[in-house]
């Protein structure tokens, strides 16, 4: 894909943020799964990073190779012609030149946005220090300006995700660390694990930029998350966990009874075939 049309499709892909109709994100974690999201009728596809660790024989949080994850996000990139955003765990690196190095690995692969994430697996602390992650997000930022691509950088942090602290006390740290990701180059800010809607009105009245919430079965619709503020909404791992539930229990009914009863009525095999000959 050439540098124009990165550049034409990331610029769409920051269209597709704003509160009056939020970007609804089906997250997909094969070629497949995205062009079944892509025919559904998505303005983009994301991404989940522990349905594409799961799908390569990875568990999830920054075990999965680099090289492996850029191999994939390639072939989602090419199998779609919406804009792809990437998640790209907490960048696949050890610091902040390693960042840059998968940033230009993912223009290269044909994505226009990636996720980065503040979430320190098994580190001594649960967050990175936020100098540290300033660092990285900055880095990723001069990689994608080098590049000439303004690629969509969402800047997670996990502040509720993990139950960082005090509960009284994460709304201010979720919104100062905000403010300093838009500052070193983030054009949004994910932060998962808040459904409440008066937390997210809150979220996006205090960060100056599009915000992205996760939600999933009993949560908050897109409407009404769009209504609180938020400009992005996602449903992370949760169709790669209802994929593989379903198959699961397909699996253990015909290996102990012998029948296969649908759990739901999947695409046929022509429709499938379809989505990649068509």
């Amino acid at each position: 894909m050439t540098t124009s049309n990165l550049r034409d499709k990331a610029q769409l892909l920051h269209s597709l943020h704003t509160a009056d109709k939020p970007l609804a994100l089906a997250n997909a974690w094969d070629v497949a799964s995205a062009r079944i999201i892509e025919e559904a009728g998505a303005a983009a596809v994301a991404t989940t990073s522990c349905g594409v660790a799961w799908s390569l024989g990875y568990a999830d949080g920054d075990r999965l190779p680099r090289e492996l994850a850029l191999a994939l996000i390639g072939r989602v990139a090419g199998g779609v012609g919406v804009p792809v955003t990437a998640d790209i765990e907490a960048g696949f690196a050890d610091d902040a030149a390693g960042v840059a190095e998968t940033v230009r690995g993912v223009l290269a692969a044909g994505a226009v946005g990636i996720n980065i994430e503040d979430a320190l697996v098994n580190g001594p602390e649960p967050l990175r220090s936020l100098a540290e992650q300033v660092e990285r997000i900055a880095a990723a930022r001069k990689a994608a300006d080098g590049a000439g691509v303004p690629l969509f950088i969402n800047a997670r942090t996990d502040v509720y995700l993990g139950a960082v602290g005090a509960p009284e006390t994460r709304l201010g740290v979720a919104l100062d660390r905000a403010a300093a990701f838009i500052e070193a180059g983030a054009d949004g800010i994910f932060v998962p694990g808040v459904t409440d809607l008066a937390v997210v009105a809150e979220l996006a009245k205090g960060i100056a930029a599009p915000l992205n919430i996760l939600t999933g079965p009993g949560g908050p619709s897109v409407a009404e998350l769009g209504g609180a503020g938020a400009a992005r909404v996602s449903i992370g791992g949760r169709m790669a966990e209802a994929a593989y539930g379903m198959m699961r229990q397909e699996a253990r009914e015909f290996l102990t009874e012998g029948t296969c009863t649908p759990v739901v009525e999947g695409p046929g095999y022509g429709e499938m075939q379809a989505l990649f000959t068509s």
